[in-house]
């Protein structure tokens, strides 16, 4: 899903996300969620994303992941 934008201030900082209301609704289904709900809601909403990604990600062999280690 895509729709999200990114308001920024005069200097291009970013200053606010506008999210779609279907995105909005998905992650927060009450109307006026305290800021401790908007918080878990997503990062639940993260976690859950970068899980996807990793499912969809190639495993890496024992080598490769040691030769990406040594990088650091």
């Amino acid at each position: 899903m895509t729709g999200v934008h990114y308001l920024t201030d005069q200097q291009g900082e970013p200053q606010a996300v506008v999210l779609p209301i279907e995105l909005w609704r998905r992650l927060l289904p009450r109307e006026d969620p305290s800021p401790e709900e908007l918080a878990e809601a997503l990062e639940d909403y993260c976690l859950g994303k970068a899980m996807d990604e990793g499912r969809r990600t190639p495993l890496l062999s024992r080598v490769e992941a040691l030769e990406i280690l040594a990088e650091d």
